[in-house]
């Protein structure tokens, strides 16, 4: 996968609209949305990135969970594995980072140009087909 563009100002992986995805690149999309598809790592990695300094220690992370100490760490783990979380130990803790140029390249698969896509876009799929996708 493209980690920068040649062209500054440009994001480094353009729209879905614009260019259809390799499969390479498709696959590590798609670790990184799976990986934010469990609403509870999707909240991790908010709370990691909204924290003070842009990191937190899991002694930070945990409080804010109902869950075991294992449970935390498998879906840091999860996070870490998927390419969105940095970590690096200080004494006993454990300290994460969201890794930005991750959260670049998703919002930047995700952009929609203007022009591309409308609100009408629905209106050109065919209503069997919008029903089996909708439900």
């Amino acid at each position: 996968m493209p980690n920068q563009s040649s062209n500054r100002g440009e994001p480094c992986c353009p729209p879905l609209a614009r260019a259809p995805l390799t499969s390479d690149w498709a696959g590590d999309l798609a670790r990184m949305f799976k990986a934010l598809g469990d609403p509870v790592r999707l909240r991790m990695l908010s709370l990691i990135a909204s924290h003070t300094g842009g990191e937190s220690c899991v002694c930070d992370i945990s409080p804010a969970f109902d869950l075991s100490q294992p449970t935390i760490s498998h879906h840091l783990k999860v996070l870490r594995e998927a390419g969105l979380l940095d970590c690096e130990r200080r004494g006993t803790w454990v300290y994460y980072r969201v890794i930005p140029s991750a959260l670049d390249r998703l919002s930047a698969v995700l952009a929609v140009e203007s022009g591309v896509l409308s609100d009408s876009a629905c209106a050109t799929v065919p209503p069997a087909r919008l029903e089996k996708t909708v439900s």
